[in-house]
């Protein structure tokens, strides 16, 4: 049995009811048996594989609160800290009700490699909880956040871990972190990131994964004889990946013509009014049902549909393994040329595979949507020599990165002899900084 498939075994039988970290594990080191293979001697003898998949810390915790009945409430807290060989951990904090530590887990395994593709120092990690802000009030949100900060705050800091925001975790939600977090440990630093303006937050953090994914797109469409503008642009999801994604592509000159939350999704064949959008979700906090309400000849579905419709390029903004084997058949079979992953593997391996043998060109998320961590990184920059970089600073050096985190997976793919295939591309050049830094500090 070869190498990567002894790990690929072993992680399955010590991870059992994981099948998210599961699928990360195989998706990642079967991209990588070219690399893995050509040094099998070494890795194996430094055990090399079973540390990259084995985090360095995870730790769970419980979370008590008290609602607005006054009845306590205990929800259950996550961090895993996965890999510091190129920097402090670095990676969100999801609150979802679907949180587990496998979940956990497959997304701090994926921010390994995105954050080492950004070339910036920042290890991975992750954390969350199965909290739901969804329908709480202010207090509760802060009553919940000031009790998980009081036990995360052990583990974090701005050169250990700097946690984020992710699903469920927005501005609200980091500023009752941040603010709990300075009261217990009586210091003033850069130890979240996702901010607001007033407390060392960064211009173009809401807007970053969103626009880092269209600036990587771009490129990658030219890289291959093609141009945006003009296509027609399948979008899901409905938080600020989906909006601004939308929102850079328009500028583009595509056409945005989709976008869904958990309960439907909408079609407006004109073009999607992202002001309505914006003042449904952001500011009402409602449901995509309530479009109809702006552009009455817009469509509204209950239920999924988003890859029905025909579009040259597909943006998947929304969760994880949203897009199937069946809705990969329709893409191709309604004409889609791209598919670029927004959100953290939301396609499924069978899905990425039949897109891939079907000439559809295919973007991983651990890539295309490293943007928001990018951002978060210059924040952290900015915080650490107490500055604040114009929007225009920050939006130039995101489109870099973006433009060099291609160039780098094309470079990887093509020498390896895999030219096309960015999945294997990115696993490769993410996972060679990684390996590098590894082996350099020794056994640890």
């Amino acid at each position: 049995m070869s190498y990567v498939d002894e790990v690929i075994e072993l992680v399955v039988k010590q991870n059992p009811s994981e099948p998210e970290f599961h699928q990360a594990v195989k998706e990642v080191l079967e991209s990588l048996r070219p690399v893995v293979d050509a040094n099998e001697e070494k890795f194996r003898r430094e055990a090399l594989l079973e540390r990259i998949v084995n985090p360095e810390r995870q730790l769970k915790f419980r979370i008590p609160w008290v609602d607005d009945k006054g009845q306590v409430q205990v929800n259950t807290g996550y961090r895993v800290q996965f890999n510091s060989s190129i920097g402090p951990y670095k990676g969100g904090l999801r609150l979802h009700p679907s949180v587990n530590l496998g979940i956990i887990k497959f997304l701090g395994f994926e921010q390994v490699f995105k954050n080492s593709l950004t070339g910036l120092p920042i290890g991975g990690g992750k954390g969350g909880s199965d909290f739901d802000p969804k329908g709480k009030s202010d207090r509760e949100v802060m009553a919940f956040c000031q009790s998980y900060m009081t036990e995360l705050c052990k583990y974090i800091g701005a050169d250990t871990d700097v946690p984020a925001g992710d699903i469920g975790t927005g501005a609200r939600e980091i500023g009752y972190l941040f603010g709990q977090y300075k009261r217990i440990k009586g210091v003033y630093e850069g130890v979240l990131t996702g901010k607001g303006l007033s407390y060392g937050g960064s211009l173009a953090r809401k807007e970053a994964t969103g626009y880092g994914l269209l600036y990587f797109t771009k490129e990658m469409l030219i890289a291959n004889g093609m141009d945006i503008a003009g296509k027609i642009v399948a979008v899901s999801g409905a938080g600020n990946v989906a909006i601004y994604a939308a929102e850079k592509a328009t500028e583009m000159g595509a056409k945005v013509v989709t976008l869904s939350d958990s309960t439907g999704w909408i079609y407006d064949a004109e073009g999607i009014d992202l002001d309505a959008v914006k003042e449904i979700k952001e500011v009402k906090r409602a449901r995509l049902s309530e479009y109809k309400n702006y552009r009455p000849n817009a469509e509204y579905h209950e239920g999924k549909g988003v890859w029905t419709v025909k579009c040259d390029i597909a943006l998947p903004c929304a969760t994880q393994n949203e897009l199937l084997i069946d809705d990969a058949k329709a893409l191709v079979a309604n004409g889609c040329k791209v598919v670029a992953e927004g959100a953290n593997m939301p396609t499924t391996i069978e899905a990425t595979e039949y897109l891939q043998s079907n000439g559809v060109i295919f973007a991983p998320g651990k890539a295309a949507n490293a943007g928001g961590v990018a951002t978060s990184a210059l924040e952290m920059s900015q915080n650490s020599e107490r500055l604040s970089w114009t929007f225009e600073e920050v939006d130039a050096k995101l489109q870099r990165i973006m433009v060099d985190i291609f160039h780098n997976l094309d470079a990887a793919a093509k020498k390896y002899g895999f030219e096309g295939n960015y999945v294997v591309g990115a696993n490769i050049a993410g996972f060679e900084k990684v390996v590098d830094a590894m082996l350099a500090q020794g056994v640890c």
